[in-house]
């Protein structure tokens, strides 16, 4: 068996019925936004860091939530988590405390319904409902994440084709103390 090529397979299954509209709106709602946070938990977490980098590098205000330095959230701004079964409860109180200031709140998940979700004012589902069964080989939410990588980087493309973005401006903003 050529494993990678059975991890691509399923990945693209899931791209494939996941809605692309979904990354113009995402956008256009970090474009309307103050400032922007992004969050999730485990290894959503490393997804949604991938993500905020890169539009760190697009040149936006970008605050991973949770840490030290991170800034209050305010009306105005907007809160992205990436939860696959979007009833993470260690984020619950983000998507609350976000929501009664006045924030704008985007749920990247598996599921169209969930406690965020319900209260997302975009709800970006990741395949279809039954797009995740338990899969040998892919174990404990890997189809997830990796597709919701996947569907960022589209989404980070889709930003530097439509604002002429290039290697060079955004290697300058890249962080240079590592």
């Amino acid at each position: 068996m050529d494993h990678q090529q059975f991890i691509l397979d399923k990945l693209t299954g899931i791209l494939n019925v996941t809605d692309k509209t979904k990354g113009a709106e995402l956008l256009k709602l970090i474009d309307e936004a103050g400032r922007t946070f992004i969050g999730g938990a485990g290894r959503s977490l490393l997804v949604s860091r991938f993500f905020a980098m890169r539009l760190v590098h697009a040149g936006y205000n970008v605050s991973m939530i949770g840490e030290i330095v991170t800034p209050a959230i305010k009306a105005g701004d907007l809160l992205i988590l990436v939860s696959g079964s979007g009833g993470t409860e260690t984020l619950l109180p983000f998507v609350k405390k976000a929501k009664s200031l006045g924030a704008k709140l985007v749920v990247i998940s598996m599921k169209k319904s969930s406690p965020m979700a319900d209260a997302a004012d975009l709800v970006i589902q990741i395949g279809q409902d039954d797009s995740f069964p338990l899969t040998k080989g892919m174990p404990m939410g890997s189809q997830f994440e990796l597709s919701t990588l996947i569907f960022l980087e589209g989404v980070i493309s889709e930003l530097i084709h439509a604002k002429g973005l290039t290697e060079e401006g955004m290697r300058a903003i890249h962080a240079n103390l590592e």
